[in-house]
């Protein structure tokens, strides 16, 4: 039971705030150009000094750990291979194969990564480690799959793979760790006046991103693509996850380590799917339904995640 109580205590927090962002949207408090505003607000102010925050004030010698970077970046990697093969080979519908390989890898590590890590443990210092191993791998794929996969295309699109690379070097979040790893790595010590303004902008990031998430989700759009949007559910948030936890306890990680693991596995579709996709030439109801349907149905798996890792002693 205190295993159970330490999962739900660690996931029913945050989606409590999604769905008041949900109601906040559906009682017309908030509108579509709030949430759009409010989302890229969070993606270039708040989370990127967050992240800076976090980073700043951990010992980046004592924090930074090769061995989990690559593991992150070697999973994510394999997890993208393996979709994308098995979805040339068993999914007759070439049209949706890029959203569908896209939306079975992409997870929304950033916002969900840092929520669970500072709700869990109260810092996210870890999270950056792996947010750092993934999302360049997750921007650069992504422009690949749906090039090659776009209607009416023989190919990777030069111009949408330029603008990606260009994208991941002025990315915010990579900035704000990177930013944050400057700081460690030298001991900068930032003045009162200046560190007090992050701490007040960083406290924002996580309640704001959530309720940006909970505001912009569209349930009538689940219906659409059933089929490859359950296959692609289960994959994200169960098959990733039961493949290679074992694998990362086997190798040692715990603790924090394991919970940003898991996340990278078993977070929900991120947003960015539908929109790369629709700006890329894709029909996007694919990705929408998975966005939705993982968004959803994260809640019970992360939980259930949560609850055997817990039971195993592989957290505390």
């Amino acid at each position: 039971m205190d295993n159970l109580i330490f999962s739900l205590n660690a996931t029913i927090p945050i989606f409590l705030v999604m769905v008041a962002g949900y109601v906040f949207r559906q009682i017309g408090l908030v509108d579509d150009g709030f949430v759009k505003t409010l989302n890229s607000f969070n993606y270039k102010v708040t989370l990127p000094v967050l992240l800076v925050v976090d980073i700043a004030e951990a010992d980046f010698y004592t924090v930074w750990d090769t061995k989990f970077v690559l593991f992150c970046f070697g999973v994510t990697l394999v997890c993208i291979l393996t979709i994308s093969l098995l979805c040339r080979l068993f999914m007759k519908d070439k049209s949706i194969r890029g959203e569908f390989i896209q939306a079975s890898y992409r997870g929304s590590a950033a916002v969900l990564g840092v929520a669970f890590m500072q709700n869990i443990y109260g810092t996210s210092a870890i999270a950056p480690l792996m947010i750092l191993a993934t999302v360049p791998l997750y921007n650069v794929a992504a422009v690949m799959v749906l090039s090659f996969t776009a209607p009416n295309t023989s190919g990777l699109d030069k111009k949408s793979f330029q603008k990606s690379l260009k994208g991941i070097a002025t990315n915010p979040i990579i900035w704000g760790i990177l930013i944050g790893m400057v700081i460690s790595v030298a001991h900068i010590e930032l003045p009162f006046i200046i560190n007090k303004t992050l701490h007040n902008f960083s406290v924002l990031a996580t309640p704001l991103a959530l309720i940006g998430l909970g505001a912009g989700f569209e349930g009538r759009k689940a219906l659409a693509r059933i089929k490859p949007t359950i296959i692609s559910t289960l994959i994200k948030l169960f098959v990733m996850p039961a493949v290679f936890l074992p694998i990362a306890a086997s190798m040692g990680f715990r603790d924090e380590k394991m919970v940003a693991i898991l996340i990278m596995l078993g977070a929900p579709t991120t947003v960015s799917c539908y929109i790369m996709s629709r700006n890329m030439g894709h029909e996007g109801v694919l990705s929408s339904s998975c966005v939705v349907s993982t968004t959803f149905l994260s809640s019970v798996f992360i939980t259930l995640w949560l609850y055997l890792l817990k039971s195993f002693g592989l957290i505390s």
